[in-house]
């Protein structure tokens, strides 16, 4: 049976002389506190665990640190596959581009492999060849070159790094494996293009290729490195191979590339520098077919004659999205050990998630990708992907086989970029829909919008199809719909109306949510009940968390705390999610339409001065679906981090549309007809896992989407 693996996304890489170190922002959380009894529970055996040498060499407290999980690994019964440099390029005094790399790395091997005797797997040096392109032929990390001959240079010094390390590791012990990783993809280009693509081609093998000692006269690229210069270490590397015992492919969505001459197609992209200028993109967005993870292992198998491991399988995509891309590459190592061929495991990558690789890590902004547990909780929160592992470890069938099994992205005729358009709509998905109530309402068709796009199947409900305050109507609906979840957006939004008319609101909101709860419970649906920071009175001085009790001052907080109450004990596994004060390009109807539109007319906006925290209707819907994918239960505060009073978030719209904020005027509320009572500071924050990112973020993405039409505006 194929081996469950594990791996850490635990890059110590460089930029000019500022370290970047994944472990110290979350994402080597392992190393620290982690319990890895549950890596174990999901049934991995095996675990890429980083000893890196940079991190080695800037702290002494590193390697004992080091020695209390190696101890815990081995209690769990995980196997360490050890990693020693990871995208990186050394500690300060060395580079990828200097004579001394190879031997200090070789140094720091003899040092781990004597202190760690038992440790039979190891990868010296992660992705050798992506490395040295990364840095020295595009210039993103460092020595920051953009030549090809430096990165020849580099990859073979990382090669010699790994061979120098690999026979320290061995004069320890002589049965340790050399589990060497690389990116692998295929490239297809246009015919005008094929020698470059045939290049390419030839080129994602090297790092194998030359530890294995296959480069020699007659390889289709020695001539092109004795070029350079490297004819005599070409030759000593080919005298003295250090081939992989397992041959480790990474494979991402953006791992197979396209090259095109057609530049109109692409404006404002910059020409590949590889060899021939083209431009070079990723071919999950242009190309009508692309190479699978099946046939990438049946080529290294073809062509190195060793087991191969899938050792990285992730997706940094929406919950459903990861399933489906780890359960495809799970599926193909399956069929391509039914062929014969040895596939010996299939890794799930980045358990911890990763930050920042939406810049390739050439910049800290804040950006996190959630992997099989999400460390924006502590402890860090088991994902659907956990279960999906579970699973599959265990021989047993995917959990929410409607969503895992269905078409990933990359499968459906909508990835193409203009110019390269599929004639054909994407296929409607199959299975047990979602069911949405309250069609007319702002975040009922933004998540509509949202099912759509991630390939969920879904049926939005409106009072004819569903009246939510008659059992009966209920009833028929989940009957007849069959949902295998539940998201109840409908209600009375109004606030002023539910103040005048509170018997009307306490029947919609609080009685209807609950009857939908008994209903759901019963039939095994899990259950989305949207509410509100209206439960609040504003009092506390602080944000509210998800532990402070409610405690209301208007009818519309009352009515969806008692909503709160009742779903809570009529259907205990619910998921309740409390947000506050919707602003979105896609709907005229919210505050930040009306403040940007009214300003960018020249018109003074008045606004009150109670604290709320504004909430990006994008970001609010694609974290409840994960939660909601995720069986998550309980109450969860969602809204974007950095809340402010209505006037200030208007005068923060104002300057990324660059309109005057004089014009923004606070008022009490009041004064601009506000009759129902409002909590003063009702900002929201989560104990759970600050999920949304920062207001900044949320509303240069808003300035970005919705731009006023001032002619209209004008006339």
């Amino acid at each position: 049976m194929i081996a469950l693996w594990g791996g850490l996304e635990c890059t110590v890489n460089r930029i000019d002389d500022a370290f970047f170190d994944q472990a110290t922002r979350g994402g080597g959380a392992c190393l620290h506190d982690f319990d890895l009894t549950r890596l174990a529970e999901l049934g991995i055996s095996a675990l890429r665990f980083p000893i890196l040498w940079e991190s080695t060499a800037a702290s002494a407290a590193h390697l004992p640190l080091i020695d209390r999980r190696m101890g815990e690994l081995e209690s769990a019964g995980i196997r360490p596959i050890v990693g020693l440099v990871h995208h990186g390029s050394g500690p300060a005094m060395t580079s990828l581009l200097k004579d001394c790399f190879a031997p200090g790395l070789a140094a720091h091997a003899a040092a781990i492999a004597r202190r760690y005797p038992h440790v039979r797997d190891w990868t010296p040096v992660n992705e050798p060849l992506t490395t040295a392109r990364f840095s020295c032929l595009y210039g993103h990390w460092y020595p920051h070159t953009r030549d090809e001959g430096a990165m020849w240079l580099a990859l073979i010094n990382q090669i010699d790094a790994t061979r120098a390390a690999m026979r320290e590791i061995r004069a320890v012990n002589p049965a340790a494996r050399l589990i060497q990783t690389d990116d692998l993809g295929e490239a297809v280009s246009t015919p005008e293009l094929a020698a470059q693509c045939e290049f390419e081609n030839q080129r994602r093998w090297m790092t194998w290729d030359l530890l294995a000692g296959m480069v020699v006269r007659g390889h289709p690229l020695w001539n092109r490195l004795a070029r350079h210069g490297l004819a005599d270490r070409l030759r000593a590397i080919a005298d003295d191979p250090c081939p992989a015992d397992v041959v480790g492919i990474n494979h991402y969505l953006c791992s197979n590339r396209y090259l095109t001459h057609r530049q109109d197609l692409h404006p404002g992209i910059m020409l590949a520098s590889d060899g021939t200028p083209c431009i070079n993109v990723d071919a999950v967005r242009t190309a009508p077919r692309m190479a699978d993870v099946a046939s990438l292992l049946r080529q290294t198998a073809a062509r190195h004659g060793k087991p191969v491991a899938i050792t990285e399988c992730h997706n940094g995509s929406t919950r459903e999205e990861q399933m489906r891309w780890f359960l495809q590459g799970w599926r193909a190592a399956e069929a391509v050990a039914a062929e014969g061929v040895a596939v010996e495991a299939v890794t799930a990558w980045s358990l911890l998630g990763a930050h920042d690789w939406n810049s390739l890590l050439t910049r800290a902004d804040g950006h996190y990708e959630a992997g099989v547990f999400d460390a924006r909780s502590t402890p860090p929160r088991a994902t659907a992907m956990a279960g999906l592992l579970t699973a599959l470890a265990r021989g047993q069938q995917p959990p929410l086989p409607a969503i895992t099994t269905a078409p990933g992205w990359w499968q459906r005729p909508g990835r193409m970029l203009p110019g390269y358009a599929i004639a054909a709509p994407d296929p409607a998905p199959a299975g047990p829909p979602i069911l949405i109530t309250g069609a007319t309402g702002t975040l009922c068709r933004a998540i509509a919008v949202h099912c759509r796009m991630r390939g969920l199947a879904h049926v939005v409900t409106d009072r004819a199809m569903l009246a939510l305050t008659d059992s009966q109507s209920v009833v028929a609906a989940l009957d007849r719909l069959q949902p295998w979840a539940i998201i109840n957006c409908a209600g009375l939004v109004d606030i002023e109306r539910a103040e005048r008319d509170p018997q009307i609101c306490h029947q919609i909101n609080a009685l209807g949510p609950e009857i939908l709860a008994v209903a759901a419970a019963r039939r095994g649906i899990r259950l989305v009940q949207v509410s509100t920071d209206q439960v609040f009175d504003g009092q506390a001085g602080v944000p509210y968390h998800e532990m402070n009790s409610p405690r209301a001052i208007n009818a519309y907080g009352r009515a969806k705390a008692e909503a709160e109450r009742r779903v809570r004990r009529a259907c205990p596994d619910a998921l309740i999610v409390r947000t506050a004060a919707f602003f979105s390009p896609d709907d005229r109807h919210n505050f930040a339409v009306h403040a940007v539109d009214t300003l960018a007319r020249g018109e003074r906006f008045a606004a009150a001065s109670q604290r709320v925290s504004p909430t990006y209707v994008p970001d609010l819907v694609a974290n409840i679906l994960d939660l909601l994918i995720d069986g998550e239960r309980g109450i969860w505060h969602l809204a974007n981090a950095g809340g402010m009073d209505w006037a200030a978030f208007a005068g923060a719209l104002a300057e990324a549309h660059g309109l005057p904020t004089r014009l923004v005027q606070r008022r009490d509320g009041r004064l601009i007809g506000q009759v129902a009572p409002r909590p003063e500071d009702a900002r929201l924050i989560s104990r759970r896992g600050q999920l949304l990112p920062d207001l900044a973020s949320a509303i240069d993405r808003f300035s970005a989407a919705y731009q006023p039409d001032r002619a209209l505006l004008a006339s």
